[in-house]
């Protein structure tokens, strides 16, 4: 008989699994909130729709359950790049969760697929970590989770991951842009910077064309070093626009938003927009990020395609009425967003028309 071969000279350590769980479990844990059924060896997560009567007691008389899936996208490399590793979890969150948020879902729960090359205990708790964090700012637990050794797929060092939300909304308050009319408000919530989006065209600029690295020091991003612009982590409006329809139980003052990711402005709000509908937006409404400007010039880059391609530092959008608009940005600018009015609802067949 041949000498015996084990799974981990194949290239996969059960061992180092035990031990990345070991090092998550607090991390993960500190999500949990009175809904979640905690169970340390339970093969799936579990979760409470309703809290129980003897806590807060949360009922819902219609609840429809709603369910997103994103990733990160290629900005993933740029932490690998320099190894940090701690932010792009907080991204994955915040892809899921902003997405469900614009039908005025609460999120409830996440689980996130990690799939790497070799599993490193410590990279992949900075991982988790983040996602822990994005998790706690988002206000919703993480139940569960995969972590998938797979050398054979993966090039040495590489990684990916995918992030899968479900929140709950009342069905009588779900927002779908349906009431939007002519003369609502466009009130458009800053970003923290590029966001998820874009990453292929901004390492094109940044390394081939102008083969910088990524700890640069910029004159033109204030100082900044150039991989903490590009790994700023993407912004998490949970809290800020939950609060803000909590307070609107009756009137239905909020008619759509938009998540605005990949397509930008222009490929995103008319999404939510009825057909004899245009969203008129004024460009100098808001001030851009530098890394905008930079980028555009770098590349350099067509506006036109810039608001294809970016979401030019606005993150989050709202159709709003006309006669609400100044109390909800006010109530917005408490809550801790960056609030701009920029634009209006105007006549037209659905698209975004920039001026």
């Amino acid at each position: 008989m041949g000498k015996y071969i084990s799974y981990e000279q194949s290239g996969v350590s059960i061992d180092a699994g035990e031990d990345m769980v070991r090092q998550i479990y607090s991390a993960v844990a500190s999500t949990f909130g009175p809904r979640v059924i905690e169970s340390r060896n339970a093969f799936a997560g579990m979760f409470r729709l309703d809290y129980d009567e003897r806590l807060f007691k949360k009922n819902y008389k219609n609840p429809v359950l709603v369910a997103c899936t994103d990733g990160v996208g290629s900005k993933i490399q740029l932490a690998r790049k320099i190894k940090k590793f701690n932010t792009v979890g907080i991204d994955l969150v915040a892809m899921n969760v902003n997405d469900m948020l614009v039908q005025g879902a609460e999120p409830l729960f996440f689980l996130d697929y990690l799939a790497v090359h070799k599993l490193e205990p410590k990279m992949v708790a900075e991982l988790v970590k983040g996602v822990a964090a994005g998790c706690r700012e988002a206000n919703c637990a993480l139940i569960g989770g995969e972590t998938a050794e797979m050398p054979d797929t993966y090039s040495t060092g590489d990684f990916d991951m995918a992030g899968f939300a479900v929140g709950v909304v009342e069905r009588r308050k779900i927002i779908t842009g349906e009431t939007i009319i002519k003369g609502d408000v466009i009130l458009g919530l800053a970003s923290s910077g590029l966001h998820s989006n874009g990453y292929s065209l901004v390492r094109n600029i940044c390394f081939k064309q102008a083969k910088l690295k990524m700890t640069d020091v910029l004159n033109e991003l204030d100082g900044v070093v150039l991989g903490d612009v590009l790994l700023e982590p993407t912004r998490i409006y949970v809290r800020s626009i939950i609060k803000l329809l909590s307070q609107y139980k009756v009137k239905r003052i909020v008619h759509g938003m938009a998540h605005i990711t990949g397509g930008g402005l222009v490929g995103n709000i008319p999404r939510v927009l009825p057909k004899d509908c245009d969203a008129t937006i004024k460009k100098s409404s808001w001030p851009k990020h530098k890394i905008f400007t930079f980028l555009q010039k770098a590349g350099p880059v067509e506006e036109e395609e810039m608001f294809r391609v970016f979401n030019m530092g606005i993150g989050f959008v709202l159709i709003v009425a006309e006669d609400f608009a100044n109390s909800i940005a006010k109530k917005l600018t408490k809550f801790g967003e960056r609030v701009y009015e920029i634009g209006r609802i105007t006549t037209g067949t659905g698209k975004v028309v920039l001026k």
